[in-house]
């Protein structure tokens, strides 16, 4: 972690100019993106023009889309969250320039595809700041983002959906 303390942070030009330079097989594992995450921290002041906020519901703002990948900035207000959601043959990875956020994964414990239900439990809870991005599992794609009322500030973090 005192590696990823250290890094300097870029711009998101230069952020998006770098993600555009990997190759397709850097898509379909999770490893070498959230490594990239790690060691090239997005400089808060270079996501203006791509933040805006809303008291009801978190809001996503685009930021670059190619054919790999599209890369979203996601602004929540204290207390917003995401629903639970799947990404199932989807990777995607997340940062935190700004504030930090609650990531809380889900395991399928059973489920049935003619009812359109399943069951899940909690699986883990981690959270995501400035020098702490993560990937979504592959095995497990099924999480919700929230920003507690108790982190008392607001967040944005990149998604990069692929």
């Amino acid at each position: 972690m005192g590696a990823q303390a250290l890094s300097k942070q870029v711009s998101i030009r230069d952020f998006v100019a770098e993600l555009r330079t990997f190759p397709e097989p850097a898509f379909s594992s999770t490893d070498e993106i959230v490594h990239f995450l790690e060691r090239t921290p997005v400089a808060p002041d270079s996501l203006t023009p791509y933040l805006t906020w809303d008291r009801q519901h978190y809001t996503r703002n685009l930021i670059d889309k190619t054919p790999l990948y599209e890369l979203i900035a996601i602004c929540w207000e204290v207390g917003q969250a995401s629903s639970v959601h799947n990404h199932r043959d989807q990777n995607c990875w997340m940062a935190v320039p700004i504030g930090r956020l609650l990531v809380e994964n889900y395991r399928v414990v059973s489920q049935d595809l003619d009812a359109g239900t399943c069951q899940l439990e909690s699986a883990d809870t981690l959270e995501m700041n400035p020098t702490r991005p993560c990937a979504v599992n592959p095995l497990e794609p099924v999480h919700r983002v929230y920003n507690p009322r108790e982190f008392n500030q607001r967040a944005v973090s990149l998604h990069v959906y692929s």
